[in-house]
Formats: structure tokens, sequence, C-alpha cells
């Protein structure tokens, strides 16, 4: 009977701190290539919770680890191009890039997922997107570039938290610039599977 006792305790002690440190925000932090992730964050005033995250790898270096934050979790791409507020892909780097990398890798993927009319309406904020990651300049390792949607404003950019170049407007392109993780013809399959939460 004590024995017993003494495990009721133990169990009630231990639901209780875990109640606490779930209301903290502190249970369940994800680790992807030795990068802590946040759960959730804000951004503008928006909570947002963690979609997923994966390893961009290129060659056989490890790039960056790509985290995806919604307002709501989803697992198809197209209901995260349908969700409504705030959006968030950031960029935790693992290696030093330029901004002329970064600049190759952006365009890169925007070629490969929008036909010739969608890079032609987008041509003016390909051209802000590209003068942005100048002004970026060079990521270096353990630094993080975010790219975010704040509706009612546009796409914001910032490196380490500093906002870089103009605010650029328009979710649909917002969501182009998403298809380079989870579109048709992403990066990385193993990256978007990752980012929609199906593995890892």
């Amino acid at each position: 009977m004590r024995n017993l006792l003494n495990f009721s305790r133990q169990h009630l002690v231990a639901t209780i701190a875990a109640t606490v440190l779930a209301a903290s925000g502190f249970v369940n932090a994800a680790e992807v290539g030795g990068i802590k992730l946040a759960d959730s964050l804000k951004v503008g005033t928006q909570d947002l919770v963690l979609n997923g995250a994966g390893i961009r790898s290129r060659a056989v270096f490890k790039v960056y680890v790509a985290a995806l934050y919604v307002a709501e979790k989803k697992t198809a791409e197209a209901d995260v191009f349908a969700g409504k507020g705030a959006k968030r892909m950031a960029l935790h780097m693992l290696r030093d890039l330029t901004a002329e990398q970064l600049t190759e890798a952006l365009n890169g993927g925007l070629n490969d997922n929008l036909s010739e009319a969608e890079k032609e309406k987008f041509k003016t904020q390909i051209a802000d997107l590209t003068a942005t990651m100048t002004d970026v300049g060079a990521a270096k390792e353990k630094q993080v570039v975010t790219l975010d949607w704040v509706p009612g404003q546009g796409t914001k950019v910032a490196l380490n938290g500093a906002a870089k170049g103009k605010t650029i407007a328009g979710e649909d392109f917002y969501n182009a610039l998403l298809k380079i993780w989870i579109g048709g013809k992403p990066v990385s399959g193993d990256l978007k599977a990752a980012l929609l939460g199906k593995q890892g």
C-alpha cells in the first residue's frame, strides 16, 4: 500500500510538472541538426506553431535547417498555402553562405516552381527579393534568415531578427516562395516531407 501511495504521489507530481512546463512552452522542444527550434513563436501579433523542420543538404554538405511555422499544423502543401494568417520560414545556417549564394538558391527554387507567366507576374517582387538578399549580405553559420508573411503588410526578411530590405507585397508571392521548399519541385523531397510533418 505504501509503495502504491508513493507511486501515486510521484505520478501526481510528474503530471503537475508536465502541465506547468507545457503552459510555459518548454515541453517537446524540437531539435534538428543540432539546432534547437521553438515549438511556437509570434510573427507580428499572431501565435504560430512549428509545422515541421528538416535539413537542406547539397552534395555532402549540410547547408541549413529549415523550419516552417503556421497558425495551425498542416500536412498538405495546398492547405499551408491556403492557411490564413501569418507564416514563417526560418533558415538556420549550418555553414556560411554569401549573398550571391542565397540569391542563387532562392531564384533557382522559384524558377523550378513557377511558370513563365508567374515569373513575369512576380518580376518586381523577385527583383525586390534579390535586392533584399544583397542587403542581407553573407549569412554566417549559426545565423538565422527568416522570411515572414505578415497579413496586411507583406513578406519581411530578417537576419538574426534585424529587418533587411523592403517589405514585399502579395500573399501569392509569399506562397510562391514557399514552393521552393514545399512546391511541386522542392529543393529536396525529404525536406518537403519533414516541413509538412510527414517524417522525422
